[in-house]
């Protein structure tokens, strides 16, 4: 016991190093990149990395897909904006009102959805995302239907309004390395090593106490919210959304981050987010065959690094850099 607890506090010290690391480099970032086009891609970089964090939570650690949380993103963001621009309310306070309406849907679905496992629960929680895209498209008055919801105010903090790349940066990487800190803080928590138990056999876990149901919809909800989060600052970084952002392909997108970064991997979330956000800005040049190579990488990574970035990148490092001659050694 004595060295199981060693270990994990161990392992705490060591995703808090990296974690300050980490930081540390988000923060000077903008000093290498001095603004521009760049800029804008990286704060999307950021916004993706929340969203994949959220759908990391309920698929990596609690074993529960779901191919509906572009839905969620899109909730957060609509309901930020419609409080922001029809009801003139502050976005610092439109965001956690958004949140929390977000989250207890989230929490109110989450107990009949969460019954249902493997491609059911996929199929059940489309089906909901479907189902907010429509309500986006067809509620005009509210939304303005498809042709988006424009003239939604930019943050403001202290007098400063959040109105330019750098900025935007700071205010959405700020919320994302939160996310990240708490996120990690909660996967080396109880609850974290309970979410992982449920994910190996949820008979096992409920039989050493832990209640299973609850813990999916708590789980899914906190997803949730941490998507509608997202979904806010998107809206007030963009100063205009519409529901083409927030369909089903997307969702697939978030799950296709997951999967790639390394599923149970809070930095696995960013590695994804990373390489899914920059990729098609990369292959812009490539003409009609941008497509081609993005979905042929993507192919031979999950051929070659089925355990995602976060694993596949250490183990292509010690197969190129393992001493000759080791394996006989052994």
């Amino acid at each position: 016991m004595e060295k199981l607890i060693r270990s994990g506090s161990n392992t705490m010290k060591r995703d808090l190093l990296l974690f300050i690391g980490f930081s540390v480099l988000i923060m000077v970032a903008p000093q290498l990149f001095a603004g521009g086009y760049l800029m804008n891609v990286l704060v999307f970089v950021g916004i993706n990395t929340m969203l994949a964090i959220a759908l990391n939570l309920l698929l990596g650690y609690a074993g529960q897909i779901s191919l509906g949380h572009a839905g969620f993103f899109g909730l957060g963001a609509y309901i930020s904006g419609i409080l922001t621009t029809t009801f003139s309310l502050n976005p610092w306070l439109a965001m956690p009102i958004a949140a929390l309406a977000v989250g207890c849907l989230a929490g109110v679905i989450g107990f009949p959805i969460l019954k249902l496992k493997g491609h059911y629960l996929a199929m059940a929680s489309l089906g909901l995302g479907i189902i907010m895209y429509i309500v986006f498209n067809e509620t005009v008055e509210l939304t303005g239907g498809p042709s988006g919801l424009s003239g939604i105010p930019n943050m403001k903090l202290a007098g400063v309004s959040f109105d330019s790349d750098v900025k935007n940066y700071y205010l959405i990487w700020g919320f994302t390395l939160a996310v990240m800190l708490f996120s990690i803080n909660l996967a080396n928590s109880r609850v974290g090593r309970a979410l992982r138990a449920v994910h190996d056999s949820e008979v096992a876990a409920q039989v050493l106490g832990v209640n299973a149901r609850l813990l999916k919809v708590q789980i899914f909800a906190l997803s949730a919210i941490i998507s509608s989060l997202a979904g806010s600052l998107y809206a007030h970084t963009m100063t205009f959304i519409s529901p083409a952002s927030f369909g089903f392909n997307f969702s697939i997108e978030l799950l296709t981050m997951v999967v790639i970064g390394g599923l149970g991997s809070i930095y696995g979330s960013f590695l994804g987010a990373a390489l899914l956000t920059l990729l098609p800005e990369i292959l812009r040049g490539a003409n009609d065959y941008d497509i081609i190579i993005y979905g042929g990488l993507l192919v031979l990574m999950v051929m070659y690094m089925p355990g995602g970035l976060v694993r596949g990148i250490p183990d292509l490092f010690k197969k190129i850099f393992k001493p000759k001659g080791g394996a006989d050694h052994a």
